[in-house]
């Protein structure tokens, strides 16, 4: 590491940030620089440029979580609610569960999927555009080299006229800019470009390329068959990971541009449909704090309750296993739906 200038403090409201970073602390560490050129002062920026951010610091690359751990590590234990000892659980393993909900009266749909990004890359807030496209070529090569059963389409959004692109985002079939928070810390740049997705034969498995980190691989069924999408996102894991160097860490798990996805960095949900508990939201916060579960909007994080559907989702994912996560979340929603016809 280097020492390069700084820029000056700033005062954060909310975040995490705001907490752990002391103005002591900020000036020790504005010096240094990563071996890919990344500063602590580039990974608070989205936390300047939006003062409402729940955590405020982004890692630029896996050398990050070392060069910055005086200030990173606290937040990390703070947001994960971490015992002494902590450490990453690796055990993934295929799950037998029973259909939560055979009938489809309540779940509208169960969705799993895992953050990824590759070893010799920067992170995508510090990624250049010649590394975007290089890390797309690599991503692109092992989806091609896929088993027959595992196989789809990747669609590279550089291919598409904006037509094209409007229709696939219109479908679904392609992920939009970042929000404000990733705008603020470089993740959009270059958008479209070196982005693309990857969609299974059977619909079932879909990967992001280039998003808020490197990979997003995504699992996701309209039912309540949590086992079937957690073991089709095993298997597409497993196959990548045979030809796909993942940035991984003993004691964190697997790294992730930002710190709350680290450890399994999985994130299990459904949507579903609770019109008598929409009235009752303490009763429904009470069975999802139970089960180590958290209650989005219909569309997720900071969105809004549409037509009673919210989306459940498991609020750990450091220093558990994601089997321990896809357990919880079939636990908790059955809780939740004996409730509802209770």
């Amino acid at each position: 590491m280097k020492a390069e200038p700084g820029l000056p403090f700033h005062v954060f409201s909310r975040s995490k940030i705001k907490q752990h970073l002391t103005l002591k602390l900020y000036n020790d560490l504005k010096k240094f620089r990563t071996s890919s050129g990344y500063s602590l002062d580039q990974a608070i920026k989205s936390g300047i440029g939006n003062p409402d951010s729940t955590i405020g610091i982004y890692a630029g690359d896996i050398e990050s979580y070392d060069c910055f751990a005086p200030v990173l590590r606290p937040i990390i234990e703070d947001y994960h609610h971490l015992n002494p000892g902590w450490s990453h659980k690796p055990d993934i393993q295929e799950a037998v569960l029973p259909d939560l909900d055979p009938t489809q009266t309540f779940i509208r749909s169960s969705r799993i999927r895992v953050a990824r990004n590759l070893c010799r890359f920067p992170f995508s807030c510090n990624m250049t555009k010649a590394q975007r496209l290089a890390l797309e070529k690599t991503v692109k090569q092992a989806l091609n080299n896929l088993p027959e059963r595992l196989s789809g389409t990747y669609t590279s959004f550089s291919d598409l006229n904006e037509k094209q692109f409007n229709s696939l985002l219109k479908k679904g079939q392609a992920f939009p800019k970042g929000d404000r928070f990733m705008d603020a810390a470089g993740m959009n740049r270059d958008y479209p470009l070196g982005r693309g997705i990857f969609i299974s034969r059977d619909k079932v498995v879909r990967v992001w390329v280039n998003e808020e980190d490197h990979l997003r691989i995504i699992a996701q069924r309209p039912n309540g068959d949590l086992a079937y999408v957690f073991n089709r996102l095993i298997q597409m894991i497993r196959a990548l990971d045979e030809t796909l160097d993942f940035a991984f860490d003993r004691e964190k798990g697997f790294l992730t541009a930002c710190p709350t996805n680290i450890g399994t960095a999985m994130r299990a949900s459904v949507h579903i449909h609770l019109e008598k508990l929409e009235k009752n939201l303490a009763f429904l916060e009470t069975i999802t704090k139970d089960h180590h579960l958290q209650i989005r909007g219909t569309e997720g994080e900071k969105t809004a309750v549409e037509k009673a559907i919210f989306d459940i989702s498991n609020a750990r994912r450091l220093g558990i296993s994601a089997n321990t996560i896809i357990n919880d979340l079939h636990g908790g929603v059955q809780a939740i739906i004996q409730a509802e016809q209770n």
